[in-house]
């Protein structure tokens, strides 16, 4: 990704300050990452539990001569009535949480306002759910850089969205299957009115904040994006040149991590030994596993959960399967009678927390089932895998569209509906045989699968290419880069 370092007098300074959800911490640690590698001083701004997550890799970087640094926040929990060691968007476990979450966030504004006053970093890069950051970092003369960590396209509909409402034409007496046509875009995008998000509809406690979310976007100094121009440049010039926002693709940040141990140690402590993760795939032929994986915050209901065992089984295909259900007495009850047993050889369960990207790049996974959240549709795209798209909430089923329709990588499930992920149980079951049916389609050697496979394949070595000097994301970093230590000498 690009080591030496770019000369100067000064070293630049740059605060990170990402929202406290690992879809967000994740990423933004890798881009901190970025800016040491390449001789800027990076702080990571967070809380103290999240720090825990973050240290192990940020150690061993400064141990191998790299300037970047953890400051933590403590996080106001008991202020908001919220229970103690509630600092990530995981933990949140009810809808009378998340409002309780959002308003301890923005108490964080005055202790990082303090940080920029003690500190004074050269720029700030926020992420989405901080719009306060662009204030506050206007306070003291420092550029605030959004960071939504999604990509040009997700970027794109959501402003087309915003800007035309297409969605408004449709009765909302209507069948939740009635679709529109998104305006704008550089291809024809249809989504329903299920798969709309419920704060466009006014009916969710994010509507006020995306609304603080937008306008802090459009005030602030520019948007960093993960993301490389070749994988979508059609909406890397429809957000800039059309939609008028300064921005940089720096994508795919994942690829900072190359050895082993950082794909092994990248986000929360592995529920499994990664040795014996990779002694099992070392045992399965290529291209002959599927990974399944629905993030770090999205629930599935526990009979959904029991459809989609069976629905794997029944393929006949090997997998392994990263399961975090909704918590019950019974932790296992969604799992048919002896599955495990009957699985033995052909399935691997892990619970809650797998090293996701040594998984995807084993030769052994030749197809992964993802909730559609970016990050794991980019580091699927990096493995150079085809995806199965089963999208739930936030920008997933804009993500979906991407994969299926633009890039054409990728195999819907057939989600039907948008559901915050603390609502799991009131959404449409995907049936088993849907599911068998999907996979086999996806896993096996039709014309149709051989295209998907060999477009992801050709997808997958244009990412190696963006992040190494010469490449487009390589190119973009140097610019911003060159841009603030321009910045700093006003």
């Amino acid at each position: 990704m690009g080591s030496e370092a770019i000369t100067d007098n000064q070293q630049l300074h740059a605060f990170l300050f990402p929202v406290m959800a690992q879809g967000h911490m994740i990423p933004t640690v890798d881009i901190a990452r970025l800016f040491a590698a390449r001789g800027l001083k990076s702080t990571i701004i967070c809380t103290p539990l999240n720090a825990t997550s973050i240290s192990k890799t940020t150690e061993r970087d400064r141990s191998s001569g790299l300037d970047i640094n953890v400051q933590t926040i403590p996080f106001p929990a008991a202020e908001v009535g919220l229970p103690q060691g509630i600092e990530s968007m995981d933990k949140v476990t009810s809808t009378e949480m998340i409002p309780k979450f959002l308003s301890a966030i923005a108490l964080l504004q005055q202790p990082f306002e303090q940080l920029l006053e003690e500190h004074r970093p050269d720029f700030v890069i926020a992420g989405m759910f901080l719009p306060w950051t662009t204030e506050s970092a206007a306070k003291f003369g420092i550029p605030r850089i959004c960071f939504h960590g999604t990509s040009f396209f997700s970027h794109s509909v959501m402003e087309s969205l915003e800007l035309y409402k297409p969605y408004e034409a449709i009765s909302v007496d209507a069948d939740p299957d009635s679709s529109f046509v998104i305006p704008g875009l550089p291809d024809k995008i249809e989504m329903t009115m299920s798969q709309l998000p419920d704060h466009l509809r006014g009916k969710n406690v994010f509507a006020d904040m995306m609304e603080k979310t937008r306008e802090s976007e459009i005030n602030s100094y520019g948007v960093l994006v993960n993301s490389f121009y070749e994988l979508e440049p059609a909406y890397a010039e429809h957000y800039r040149n059309t939609l008028g926002r300064k921005t940089w693709h720096i994508g795919p940040v994942s690829l900072r991590n190359t050895n082993a141990i950082d794909k092994a140690q990248r986000g929360k402590k592995s529920t499994i030994d990664e040795h014996y993760v990779l002694n099992w795939l070392n045992s399965k032929e290529q291209n002959s596993v599927l990974y399944v994986s629905f993030g770090s915050v999205s629930r599935v209901s526990n009979n959904q959960l029991l459809e989609l065992a069976m629905g794997l089984e029944n393929s006949g295909y090997s997998f392994i399967w990263v399961v975090r259900q909704i918590k019950t007495d019974d932790e296992e009850s969604f799992l048919p009678k002896d599955f495990e047993e009957r699985i033995e050889g052909t399935g691997l369960i892990i619970r809650d927390w797998a090293p996701q990207v040594l998984i995807l790049d084993h030769p052994a996974v030749g197809g992964f089932m993802t909730h559609c959240g970016w990050n794991s549709i980019l580091e699927g795209i990096c493995a150079g895998v085809p995806m199965i798209t089963w999208p739930m909430f936030a920008e997933q089923f804009y993500n979906e569209k991407f994969v299926t329709q633009v890039i054409k990588t990728g195999v819907p499930l057939g989600a039907k509906e948008y559901s915050m992920w603390i609502d799991a149980k009131n959404v449409s079951l995907v049936k088993k045989e849907t599911i068998a049916m999907v996979v086999s389609q996806l896993m096996g050697d039709g014309e149709e699968a051989k295209e998907m496979q060999q477009r992801a394949k050709e997808i997958g070595e244009m990412t190696k290419m963006s992040v190494e000097e010469g490449g487009s994301s390589y190119a973009d970093l140097t610019t911003l880069i060159e841009e603030m230590k321009v910045y700093t000498k006003k």
